[in-house]
C-alpha cells in the first residue's frame, strides 16, 4: 500500500509532457519499443518508487531486476531520512539563520542577522565590496541574491533587504582559481554526503561536484547546473550530466572547459571538516553538505536534511550497471 500511494504521489506531482519526452530519449537511446518502455516505466515507478528521470538516468532500461535492486530508491531514501533524522531538529539545516548558529565555525566566513539590528548589518559591511543575502527558508537557489555595496545607501539597503525578509548576509565566497576553471560565474560546490552510523562514524558515502551553467550565479541543478560523481581522490573521471537538458558534456557548453581529469583542490580536507561536522548534531545523522573550495581550504555552505540518492547513481557514472544502495547501506552499519 505504501508503494501505492508513493506512486500517486509521485505520478501527481510530475508531467506528462516530461514523461512523455523521457520514454521519447530512452526509446532514441535504447533502441526498444515505445510501449514496452512504457509499461516498464510505469511498473519501475509502482514497483521500484523511482520517478520517470530516475529511469532515464539510472538506466533502468538496460539492466535486469537483479541490477535494479541495487538501486537506492525515493523510497529507502525517505525510510533512511526517518531513521537517521530526527523531525524536531529539521529546522537546523532548513532554517539558514539556525545553521549559522550551529555550524558557523564550519563556515568560516563572516555572517549578520539583519534582525538583530542595522547597526550589526552596518558593521558587517565595513571593508566588504559585496555579500550575499538570503531568505533563512529558500531552496533551489532561489531566495538568494549578490549584493554590491559600491554606491548603495546602507540604511535604504538594509531596509529593503529586511522588507524581502532576507536576514541573512554571508561573506561573499572567492573560491579557488582551480575552481574557477569549470565556471567562474558561480561558486562550484561539493556536494557530500555523510551518515553517522550506529558506531558513531562519520561515513562518507559519495561526494559529488555541481558546475554552474555559466547563464547565472548559482551552481543548482535546478537553475540550469550540471553535476558528476567524483572519484575516491576527488578527481572527475565521468561526463557531467544536466537535468534541463538531459545531455552529457565532456567539456562545458558554454566556456568550453574539458572536465576529465580535473582534480578538487583541497578534497581530503573537505571530507574532513564534513565529517566533523557531522558529529555536531547527533539528532542529523543523515546529511548532504555543501561545500565551496577556497584558496585557504573548503568551507561549509548549507547542510540538506534530505540528501539526494539521484545524481550519484546515474548510470554513466557506473558502467557495471550497478546503483549505490550498498554503499548507503555500509554507511549507516559501520
Amino acid at each position: 500500500m505504501d508503494k501505492v500511494k508513493a506512486f500517486f504521489r509521485r505520478a501527481c506531482s510530475g508531467s506528462f509532457k516530461r514523461f512523455f519526452r523521457n520514454l521519447e530519449l530512452v526509446h532514441q537511446q535504447s533502441g526498444k519499443n515505445r510501449i514496452v518502455l512504457f509499461v516498464d516505466m510505469v511498473y519501475s515507478m509502482l514497483v521500484h518508487g523511482i520517478g520517470y528521470l530516475d529511469y532515464l538516468t539510472f538506466g533502468f532500461a538496460y539492466i535486469g531486476k537483479e541490477k535494479r535492486r541495487t538501486f537506492m530508491t525515493y523510497n529507502d531514501n525517505i525510510a533512511l531520512v526517518r531513521r537517521m533524522n530526527q523531525r524536531e531538529a529539521y529546522p537546523i539545516l532548513n532554517d539558514k539563520l539556525l545553521f549559522t548558529k550551529t555550524y558557523g565555525a564550519y563556515m568560516k566566513r563572516d555572517f549578520v542577522d539583519l534582525q538583530d539590528g542595522f547597526e550589526a548589518f552596518e558593521t558587517f559591511c565595513q571593508g566588504k565590496e559585496t555579500f550575499f543575502a538570503k531568505q533563512p527558508v529558500s531552496f533551489g537557489g532561489t531566495g538568494v541574491a549578490k549584493v554590491h555595496l559600491e554606491g548603495r545607501d546602507l540604511a535604504q539597503l538594509y531596509q529593503e533587504l529586511v522588507d524581502k525578509k532576507m536576514f541573512l548576509a554571508e561573506q561573499t565566497i572567492h573560491q579557488h582559481p582551480e575552481m574557477d576553471k569549470l565556471c567562474d560565474r558561480s561558486v562550484n560546490t561539493i556536494r557530500i554526503v555523510t551518515i553517522l552510523s550506529n558506531l558513531g562514524n562519520a561515513n562518507v558515502v559519495y561526494a559529488l561536484v555541481r558546475i554552474g551553467s555559466g547563464q547565472n550565479d548559482v551552481d543548482n541543478i535546478s537553475s540550469g547546473g550540471m553535476y558528476t560523481l567524483l572519484s575516491d581522490e576527488g578527481t572527475i573521471t565521468m561526463p557531467v550530466f544536466c537535468d534541463k537538458t538531459v545531455s552529457y558534456y565532456t567539456q562545458h557548453p558554454f566556456n568550453g572547459f574539458v572536465f576529465e581529469g580535473f582534480q578538487v583542490p583541497y578534497f581530503k580536507e573537505a571530507l574532513e571538516l564534513c565529517q566533523a561536522a557531522a558529529k555536531e548534531e547527533p539528532r542529523l545523522r543523515y546529511i548532504g553538505w555543501d561545500v565551496a573550495i577556497t584558496p585557504d581550504g573548503p568551507v561549509l555552505v548549507e547542510g540538506n536534511n534530505l540528501p539526494g540518492y539521484d545524481m550519484c547513481q546515474n548510470h554513466r557514472f557506473h558502467p557495471n550497471g550497478e546503483g549505490m544502495k550498498s554503499e548507503f547501506v555500509w554507511a549507516e552499519e559501520n
